[in-house]
């Protein structure tokens, strides 16, 4: 079924990052057009709605305007469509982020249920940084993110824990002197990082990063390289194409085990496909060995 709203999604997407490359990359569009789709907006509009200066791209005082249309003509089109539905024949888009690990290790066992009782659903499957997955989900760009779960989400968010994995401090197998004496390779951000730091802290530690990338498969490729000794979920490690070149250190007293949750927004569970996903996954759950 073609979408009749993707020129409004395209829209509203760069409305809200002003970066015409950040929203090519995540709608999956070439630059030409995404262009080509303001272009035409304005035509019909006979308005310009984005103005590109030196210091970026900004909205005009139309396209303020048309950003608040846009939003409330697709939430009007959502609740049309969803009002009543046969739950048997579910059908529309769910935005799913997750990353490239929870794509490979958990998305095919969580989403078979539904695609096996809503193959007509389309889903949207995107990637990216651990770190950025519950602003994604709460900015609505995404309607679900199977993410790692901070001990207080925002109100607006509900997540359920379907993994839980530990923490491991890794470094490189060939590496002369391996142990906890640094240099450390660390996320840039998130909960991982959040968590080695109160880790360091409990052992009177005060680590001097050699690298803080971002993402766990870029730490752990750092870590193989011989960069220093990093910290990440064994579930990243046990799906990394490079963990045949890393060792896991143990320690006494490791940081407590990481809980991944499928995370949707509070307002969403009346959404018939957001409701449908998080009723077949009640009974989901994995633990890394």
């Amino acid at each position: 079924m073609r979408d009749d709203h993707r020129d409004l999604r395209l829209f509203l997407h760069l409305a809200g990052t002003l970066n015409f490359g950040r929203t090519s990359l995540d709608c999956h569009v070439s630059p030409a057009t995404l262009t080509r789709t303001v272009q035409r907006l304005e035509a019909e509009l006979g308005h310009r709605l984005l103005d590109r200066g030196p210091r970026g791209v900004s909205l005009t005082a139309e396209g303020h305007r048309f950003r608040a249309y846009a939003a409330e003509a697709l939430e009007l089109w959502q609740a049309f469509r969803e009002e009543h539905p046969d739950p048997a024949e579910l059908t529309g888009r769910l935005a799913v982020f997750a990353t490239v690990t929870a794509c490979q290790a958990l998305l095919p066992t969580l989403l078979a249920p539904l695609r096996a009782a809503h193959p007509q659903v389309r889903l949207d499957l995107r990637t990216g940084d651990a770190a950025a997955a519950l602003a994604r989900l709460d900015e609505g760009e995404a309607d679900v993110a199977v993410a790692g779960v901070p001990a207080r989400l925002p109100e607006s968010l509900v997540s359920r824990t379907v993994a839980t994995t530990d923490l491991v401090f890794v470094t490189a197998r060939e590496r002369p002197d391996p142990g906890l004496d640094g240099p450390f390779v660390l996320p840039h951000r998130g909960l991982v990082r959040d968590a080695a730091d109160r880790w360091f802290r409990s052992h009177g530690i005060a680590p001097d990063p050699a690298a803080e990338p971002e993402g766990h498969e870029a730490l752990l490729t750092l870590v193989a390289l011989g960069c220093g000794t990093g910290v990440v979920p064994r579930l990243v490690l046990d799906h990394s194409a490079v963990r045949d070149r890393l060792t896991v250190i143990p320690t006494e007293r490791p940081p407590a085990p990481f809980p991944i949750g499928l995370c949707v927004r509070r307002a969403d569970l009346r959404r018939p496909h957001v409701a449908a996903l998080w009723s077949l996954t009640a009974e989901f759950t994995f633990r890394s060995p």
